[in-house]
């Protein structure tokens, strides 16, 4: 009976380590895949005729846009000039102690480039679902579901994602002059990787209310 329970506890040991093996495998696997689905998506380019340009929020300095966020605002005010859309939607709010939220700043940098402030609708959020959330509830009610997104090609593919969560219509229109790039978007990638991978099997808004990506 000893060396039968033994050569049970051998066997379901070694289906155990098989189950696990199967698992990290089809986890890796999975990684992978929606690594270059990311990727993918950041080189993709899709400027056309739209409702509105939602821009999404990063840091800013005491008013001045990060270069990050300028770079993105670059992106939204040459959209904004090619007549794509009139409407642009700036997103961001503040971290404890700041005078100003990203999207007032970033209002702040289009007009000084000539967008009319009427042209422009801020909304303040502390991530990427809350940005968009926000943008949806002020775009929706009033027709305008077909927008660009405009921010960090590393960043497109989980915003056009939970963009189309909350019920907007997007299209990527990523920067082309943001500062980070070459070898330093490689951990950026990994973080918008994992952060796809876990939206797609628990939901973008599960993950906002942990707190869980920016």
């Amino acid at each position: 009976m000893g060396l039968l329970g033994f050569l049970t506890g051998i066997s379901l040991l070694r289906r155990l380590v098989r189950i696990i093996m199967l698992v990290v495998i089809a986890l890796a696997v999975y990684l992978a895949v929606t690594a270059v689905q990311v990727w993918l998506t950041s080189r993709q380019s899709d400027p056309h005729p739209a409702q509105a340009i939602v821009v999404m929020g990063s840091a800013e300095y005491n008013g001045r846009p990060s270069p990050d966020l300028a770079a993105r605002l670059d992106e939204a005010l040459i959209l904004w000039r090619a007549g794509y859309a009139s409407h642009v939607v700036v997103t961001g709010s503040k971290m404890p102690g700041d005078a100003y939220t990203e999207a007032s700043a970033s209002a702040s940098y289009l007009e000084t480039d000539g967008i009319p402030a009427t042209d422009i609708t801020e909304v303040g959020g502390r991530d990427s679902w809350a940005n968009l959330a926000d943008a949806a509830a002020v775009l929706v009610p009033a027709g305008q579901k077909d927008v660009l997104v405009v921010t960090d090609p590393f960043h497109e593919d989980r915003s056009m994602a939970i963009a189309t969560d909350v019920g907007l219509t997007p299209s990527p229109t990523p920067t082309e002059t943001s500062p980070i790039r070459g070898w330093s978007t490689v951990p950026y990638f990994a973080k918008e990787t994992v952060g796809v991978a876990l939206g797609r099997i628990v939901g973008y808004s599960i993950l906002h209310r942990l707190h869980t990506f920016a």
